[in-house]
């Protein structure tokens, strides 16, 4: 059997699940998540529990938060005057608001907190702070060419 291994391309299905069951991700059935171990291209704990699998291995997998997406960083969390904010944009908590920064680049920010005055912006991932549940089909192992 072919097991997978660091620098091995892999082809997975998955589905990601919250705490109360709420699917937050899963891979489309016409398309597999493709990538090599090792190279950073998913989340730590993804990673972890893909390495050392069998192809056409399947296994349920929950990953903290530290190796998902982290804890949030109370210096992401910023209060802005509402009034800087265009009255043609909606504000609703738990909505995202597109930000264009100085030098050009998007920021997408979730709307935390909204007061007469005040609106609390959050730039956290949307899933810092949750432990994540994964169930994980191995698909397809292909050997790094080097070994």
């Amino acid at each position: 059997m072919i097991r997978a291994a660091k620098q091995d391309t892999v082809k997975v299905h998955y589905i990601g699940r919250l705490n109360d069951n709420t699917i937050f991700d899963q891979s489309p059935e016409d398309r597999p998540l493709h990538f090599i171990i090792g190279r950073q291209e998913v989340i730590a704990g993804f990673e972890d529990a893909v390495e050392g699998m069998y192809q056409g291995e399947s296994k349920t997998v929950t990953i903290p938060c530290e190796k998902a997406y982290g804890i949030s960083k109370p210096e992401l969390l910023e209060q802005v005057d509402r009034s800087i904010i265009d009255n043609n944009v909606e504000l609703q908590v738990g909505g995202q608001l597109q930000i264009t920064k100085h030098d050009g680049s998007v920021l997408y920010v979730m709307v935390r907190e909204i007061t007469e005055e005040r609106v609390t912006l959050d730039a956290n991932h949307p899933l810092a702070d949750k432990d994540l549940t994964f169930e994980i089909k191995m698909l397809e192992v292909k050997k790094n060419q080097s070994e």
